[in-house]
């Protein structure tokens, strides 16, 4: 995943339990569908919902959800698990 022309709007595949879009799943960069390995960590703003993801590839990525539009865009790609 390329770290330039951050944020992107992304799809995003989500679990949706007792809420709606509760955790994502797996996501799409660039036609490639990413599956999400563990939710890292996650927050909660006002208007937005973050997600700190473990990608199938190792690589650490935050996502963001815009509640009131329903719209999620990758903000971050960072180094890969593990690696410094």
């Amino acid at each position: 995943m390329k770290k330039e022309g951050l944020p992107e709007q992304i799809k995003v595949y989500a679990y949706s339990g007792y809420k709606a879009d509760e955790r994502p799943t797996a996501f799409v960069v660039n036609d490639r569908r990413c599956s999400v390995t563990r939710i890292i960590d996650r927050w909660y703003g006002q208007d937005h919902d973050y997600f700190k993801v473990l990608a199938e590839d190792g690589t650490v990525c935050l996502l963001k959800r815009h509640r009131a539009q329903d719209l999620w865009f990758l903000e971050k790609v960072m180094e890969k698990e593990g690696m410094h």
